[in-house]
């Protein structure tokens, strides 16, 4: 969602004018900011998310793996404890 934010946040940066006052949030408040700096710092945070949402996949598929073996592992179990019934 934060991406996506950022993402509109930049396409609409393009659209404006090199020498346009941009304002950017900082709390609760608007402070005045060059266009380049903001639209460098919005970058940055792109790569930054785009770097923890792969890394977030990568666990959570590792996890899914894990969840998947140990799972096989105690049905082995279970059915060496009580074999299934005829």
């Amino acid at each position: 969602m934060e991406q996506t934010e950022v993402e509109q946040t930049l396409t609409e940066l393009q659209k404006t004018a090199d020498d346009a006052v941009i304002y950017k949030g900082i709390g609760s408040l608007l402070v005045k900011a060059e266009k380049a700096k903001v639209t460098e710092e919005l970058v940055e945070r792109k790569e930054l998310l785009t770097t923890r949402s792969t890394v977030l996949a990568k666990q959570e598929e590792r996890l899914r793996s894990q969840v998947k073996e140990v799972q096989t592992k105690l049905q082995e179990d279970l059915n060496q404890v009580s074999p299934p019934s005829p």
